[in-house]
């Protein structure tokens, strides 16, 4: 998930009065009426995690190194307090503590990532770890035994170093590479894993990697190497779905997608043509420069690639198209999404942009600033701005522009700076309120969305932050080397949520 770090030393700004929320009758009530539910049977109840930010042993059994291991050793003062992921919740030696967490909360769905380089310490099917495969292996054999679904991640922002060394992301041969990485996961676990997510928020891995160069591998190049990395991304993720399209589809009966991340935005002022121009042109470089090749045209949105050249003839830039183009000799993006995976955790007024004059960069090519309405509550993070009717908002725009595809809420979550409060009323608020929302979006909205998964089961290194940010259903002591996991109270009141849906579906079938 994205980061910031800027921290508040308080819980929430504006708060919400989510003290007593959980004894209201809404609260308590799975049915919408007598005779119906909120959710569909077979909706998906999970949490969320990522190999980086909670397995550590990132040098031990054979695993080679991340960028993210790079970025931390080697460019640690971009992390909060020098921290890594060396260690974090050391979920890879304390897997079954996991999965007392996982089974604690009476989840349907967990969604994990896999760690290239430790299945692939050099990137390529050449080396194979054995060790690593046979924890993955364990790992989801025994989610498989406890009747939870796994929702498996092949990559989650840590390229092995050895492809990055060879370009990384920025190499047109990456996207080859990552498919036959891809056929490698699907050949070792696809007999039991049926959800599949390519790639986590190529957003995050063009902008803040390779524009702003705040997250791994660092890179500084505005205005060029973000739209490469996305493109050679996508181009990989259409090898790896039509990959498992042809050769895994028929005898494993999988799902493959995307994972993308949006805000929900609209007009700063509504009355404002250039207001609803620039909300336009921000959804489009988020949302759309994602989910349009996947869902509506197989090529990027065309206000996209129009402002990009706008504002290149305008700052003489003379060197071809900065955002490329597809080939139509390889394989097609348009339908390589079996359903559509979205990360949301906040909203945006919008306008026009006011920054960067006479600079290539992808902030001037959008010529939009995302604002937050002063009437909502800002939770830990400065830019976590709680509004839980925006991924109502979004869910329905998804619906209407996107051609009404099954939707995967794939993160979402709430974050705590500060003291830790294990009694965080106001998260549980939260966990309320965006409940609520889904369900409306189901049943008022007629939105496809097949499942939801929270933002994290455990408190982990997120990032550039650090540990600094909490986003756990269960928190972390890691001032403690067993890395003790305790559920929060949104982690019981989460428990409680599944549980009665799930008891009051058993009803009425």
């Amino acid at each position: 998930m994205l980061s910031s770090f800027a921290l508040l030393h308080v819980a929430c700004r504006g708060q919400i009065d989510y003290a007593n929320i959980t004894n209201s009758p809404e609260w308590n009530c799975i049915h919408t009426n007598d005779s119906e539910t909120m959710f569909p049977t077979n909706f998906a109840w999970g949490a969320a995690t990522s190999a980086y930010q909670i397995e550590g042993g990132w040098n031990v059994d054979d695993k080679g190194p991340s960028i993210w291991d790079t970025f931390c050793h080697e460019g640690g003062r971009l992390v909060f307090e020098g921290q890594s992921g060396d260690v974090t919740c050391n979920s890879y030696e304390l897997w079954e503590e996991d999965l007392r967490c996982i089974r604690q909360l009476g989840l349907t769905h967990y969604r994990l990532s896999l760690s290239w380089s430790r299945l692939l310490p050099e990137g390529i099917t050449r080396h194979v770890n054995q060790k690593g495969l046979r924890y993955y292996n364990k790992v989801i054999n025994d989610l498989v035994a406890s009747d939870v679904l796994p929702m498996v991640t092949l990559y989650h922002f840590d390229l092995p170093q050895a492809l990055q060394d060879q370009g990384g992301w920025k190499s047109p041969e990456i996207a080859a590479i990552f498919d036959s990485y891809a056929r490698f996961c699907f050949e070792s676990f696809g007999d039991r894993v049926k959800l599949w997510i390519t790639l986590n928020e190529p957003y995050v891995c063009a902008k803040l990697g390779h524009e702003d160069g705040i997250f791994a591998p660092g890179v500084k190049e505005p205005g060029m190497a973000a739209y490469l990395v996305g493109h050679n991304m996508l181009r990989g993720h259409a090898r790896a779905w039509h990959s498992y399209n042809v050769l895994y589809r028929a005898k494993q009966g999988g799902s493959v997608s995307l994972a993308i991340n949006s805000d929900w935005a609209e007009p700063l002022d509504p009355a404002s043509p250039d207001d609803t121009a620039a909300t336009e042109r921000y959804l489009a470089f988020t949302l759309g420069w994602f989910a349009w090749p996947l869902f509506v045209t197989g090529d990027y949105p065309e206000v996209m690639r129009s402002s990009i050249e706008v504002r290149s003839k305008e700052l003489g830039y003379q060197e071809g198209s900065r955002l490329p183009r597809f080939s139509k000799d390889e394989p097609s993006l348009l339908g390589t999404a079996d359903f559509f995976a979205l990360n949301y955790y906040t909203s945006r007024r919008v306008k026009p942009g006011e920054c960067c004059p006479g600079v290539l960069g992808l902030k001037s090519d959008q010529d939009a600033e995302g604002v937050v309405d002063p009437s909502w509550p800002v939770c830990g993070v400065s830019w976590l701005a709680v509004v839980p009717d925006g991924l109502r908002k979004l869910l329905k725009y998804i619906k209407d522009t996107f051609n009404n595809p099954a939707v995967y809420i794939t993160e979402n979550g709430f974050s705590q700076v500060g003291p830790v409060d294990m009694e965080d009323v106001q998260r549980c608020g939260f966990y309320h309120d965006i409940i609520q929302e889904i369900a409306r979006a189901l049943r008022e909205d007629g939105v496809d969305v097949r499942g939801y998964f929270a933002w994290s089961l455990l408190d982990n290194f997120e990032w550039a932050d650090g540990f600094s940010v909490r986003f756990g259903l269960f928190h972390v002591d890691f001032s403690r080397p067993e890395r003790p996991r305790t559920a929060y109270r949104s982690g019981r009141e989460y428990a409680g949520i599944i549980s009665k849906y799930r008891s009051q579906t058993m009803v009425n079938i």
